[in-house]
Parts: C-alpha cells; structure tokens; sequence
C-alpha cells in the first residue's frame, strides 16, 4: 500500500531513519503500530510474529503490563534526577539488582555497574575505562585497543574504530592506536557445524602478533563479542575464547566481551561470559537490559579494575565520564521490572530447553535454495545465502520483504538472516518462523 492511501499516517518526509535506505523505504513503508506478546501489528491491521525481538532486545516479548506499569509509576514520582553529584535510590537498586545476577556469578566479581544510554555508549566507556585503569595502575603508556575484523560494537568513534564492519568505518574517521584480530567466519572448514565450530581457535593468537608489532606495553584491552551478532551470527570456534583469555592475562591486557546482545538469556544462560565459562574483566550491556522499553545500558566491571581507580583524594573524581541519562530514575524502574519478569518466568535460563529444538529446526532449511551455511546457538540462528552475481544482499533482502508480507519479521546483514526471538516463543511458533522462512526462501530466485 502506498503512502497516500494510507489514512492518517504522517508524511515520511521529515523523520531521517538509521541504518535505512531511505528513499527506498519511503517508495513501499512498512509501519509497525503496536505489539503485544510475539507479535508487531502493521498500520494496516496485519498481524507480523517477531522473529528478532525487535532488535535484539525485546527479550520478555511486547507489551508487559509489569514494565509498563513501573514505568508510569516512577515517571509520577520521579521523573528525572541528576546522576552527577547527586544520587536517587533506584539507580543504585537497580545496580544492586544486577550485581546479583553478574556475568560469570559471584566467583567473576564483575559487579561494579557504570549505567550508560545504549549498547554504543556502553563500548565506549568500557573503552575508556580500561585506558583509565591502566593510567591508573601505572601503565600510561597502554593506550591501544584491539578489536576484531567483522566485530560490531556501537557507532560511536570509540565502537566504529574497534569494530571491524567496512560500511561503518569507510566514511568517517577512526581513532588512532587501533588494530584488529581477524575474524573467525570460516565457511570452508566449519559450515553447517552443529554447535561451536571445530577449527579457529588458533586465530585468537593474532592477539600474540599484535603485541609483537606494537609492544606489549601499547595495548590496553581487547574488545569481542562472544556471538558476534549484526555481522550474521558467527560463533566463536572451540577453544578461541580460552585462548584469548589466556594470552589477555599473561600480558597484561583487559577482555572486554560485548554482550549487547548476547546477554540477558539469548544464549540460554545468563550471559554468554555464563555459557562459555570465560570470565572477562569488562562486560557491556544495553538491549535486553530494560526489555527494549526505555533506552539503556550498563557496563559490568571487574571489582579489581574499580577499585584500581578509587584512590587520590577523595574529593576527585575518579572517573571523568558519564551521560544526562545515566542512571536515568525511569530506564532504572523499566530495569528493575524487566528483570522481575525474567526470573518470575526464568527467562534468562529458558533459551536452554528450547536450544536443540530450534537447532533442529532451522536445520530443516539445510536444502532450501541457495543456503551454503547455518548456524545457531541459544535462541539465536544465522541462515547464510549465496549472493546473486553483482547484487551482494539482494537475495536476502528479497526474502525479508516475502516474510515480511507473509507475517514474520526477520532480519538481514548482507546475504545472512539473523533470527533472535522473544524468549517467551513457543514450538509452534518457532514451526511458524522456519514454515514462513522456508516458502520464502524458495521463492526467492
């Protein structure tokens, strides 16, 4: 339906929307007018199953009356407050709340919260924390951080810099003192691998390359997802993510794991710092955090590293950072209601009984047309399509829209599909989502 023959809907004209081909959305829009449970309802009265959680993020599903009603209760008795000299009870509730349920428990210690306004922002503070900390424990010098090609971690000039997604860093400017590990996609060896891949754990030792190359006394921290998410689901190959942590360790270097979206329950457990046993020393978080409903994020920091920059004196800020929104007293409520939700119904753990029936699942589309790799992990599946010759993406993007049409939506990076669904799906939808992907992935052409 074009836009004029839609009623009451506002000109397209003004809103300039992220990570969209503008123009030719505005030609055929897809509008989503409200959502409850598994599902977005189209402006035009379609109902559309949600087959990435929104993006990412929406882990309990749509429209829970609990966050709601937190939410509207805290914005009637504390709309905002101050964050910097000054406190409000909730934020630290809230950090208390989530110390409890820190990535790799008690033992990890990972319970020191900085609150941030998104996953972008979180990345940016981890960075700077670790420079901090090693300023702080005498390691000035300790100014560089390594990221991993093909890693996405946020669009701030700190995230963009680190991460390793071309689109994102071929405009603008990158900050100096970066470099990358190469990333561990290797079709050849490890396609259609059940579970974590068998072959790249030895790619982790590019960390040891690059300490050769600019001293070890150069390299502050080094930044990876876990799950390396927006760039089409690649999981870390057995091995890889001990060996990193070994090598970080023997030379002094901080591991920071993004788990913008990995945390909260997508991989089945807590976070994925819970599922693969290997404990860093920073943790960004964002999405899942407040369920998607109020934009937030958190950075988990060891108490170690903390602790490294409480000292001088004590009037001095030990930290020269922050945001307006951090700690913001109504993200915290949707936060602290957000998290009721998940232990009220396990959600954070549900993932695991769910996990080899949706494996099996989207391992039913091994033969439909032109898929060359499927990977899944948790409650999360990258279903990889080979290009059309000179039209990288187009094929995935045609099977988007199909979906789309026929009431899922998924998501595409390149020629990958990415499914992530509300941690509250059910067998039969999780039937739904692969019936409707696989028609569409036949007639995509």
């Amino acid at each position: 339906m074009s836009d004029t023959a839609r009623p009451n809907t506002p000109s397209l004209d003004s809103y300039w929307m992220p990570f969209t081909a503008n123009r030719q959305f505005k030609k055929a829009p897809r509008l989503l007018a409200a959502a409850e449970g598994m599902h977005y309802t189209t402006d035009d009265g379609r109902r559309v199953l949600d087959g990435t959680a929104g993006l990412w993020c929406v882990n309990a599903g749509h429209g829970r009356r609990q966050i709601t009603a937190a939410v509207e209760r805290q914005l009637s008795t504390l709309d905002y407050a101050p964050s910097f000299q000054m406190g409000h009870p909730i934020a630290f509730e809230f950090a208390e709340r989530l110390a409890a349920i820190a990535p790799g428990g008690p033992e990890a210690k990972l319970d020191r919260v900085f609150y941030t306004g998104s996953g972008s922002e979180s990345v940016d503070t981890a960075l700077k924390i670790a420079i901090a900390y090693q300023r702080a424990i005498g390691q000035g010098t300790r100014t560089r951080v390594i990221g991993r090609e093909r890693g996405y971690h946020g669009v701030g000039f700190g995230g963009i810099s680190v991460g390793g997604l071309v689109n994102n860093r071929r405009v603008f400017p990158l900050l100096p003192g970066t470099d990358h590990l190469r990333h561990t996609h290797d079709p050849d060896r490890n396609a259609f691998t059940r579970g974590l891949p068998a072959h790249g754990a030895e790619l982790a030792d590019d960390l040891e390359r690059l300490v050769a190359l600019h001293g070890v006394e150069t390299i502050a921290a080094v930044v990876v997802e876990p799950v390396a998410g927006s760039t089409g689901v690649l999981l870390p190959p057995k091995g890889y993510l001990e060996r990193l942590r070994e090598i970080a360790t023997r030379h002094g270097i901080l591991l920071i794991f993004d788990e913008v979206i990995s945390g909260f329950g997508r991989l089945g457990t807590p976070f994925a710092t819970d599922y693969f046993g290997v404990t860093p020393d920073i943790v960004t978080t964002a999405k899942g955090l407040t369920n998607g409903t109020i934009p937030m994020g958190a950075v988990f920091v060891k108490r170690d590293v903390h602790d490294a920059l409480m000292t001088g004196p004590e009037a001095a800020i030990e930290l020269f950072h922050g945001y307006t929104y951090s700690g913001h007293p109504v993200a915290c409520a949707a936060g602290l209601a957000t998290l009721d939700v998940y232990a009220g119904e396990g959600l954070l753990t549900r993932g695991a009984a769910l996990a080899q029936e949706w494996e099996d699942a989207i391992f039913t589309l091994k033969d439909a047309p032109n898929v060359i790799d499927i990977r899944t992990i948790g409650l999360v599946a990258g279903i990889e399509l080979a290009s059309r010759p000179g039209a990288a993406g187009a094929r995935a993007y045609d099977v988007f829209l199909d979906c789309f049409h026929k009431g899922l939506l998924i998501r595409v990076t390149g020629d990958i599909i990415a499914l992530s669904p509300p941690l509250i799906v059910e067998r039969e939808q999780i039937g739904e989502i692969v019936s409707v992907l696989g028609d569409a992935l036949a007639s995509a052409g």
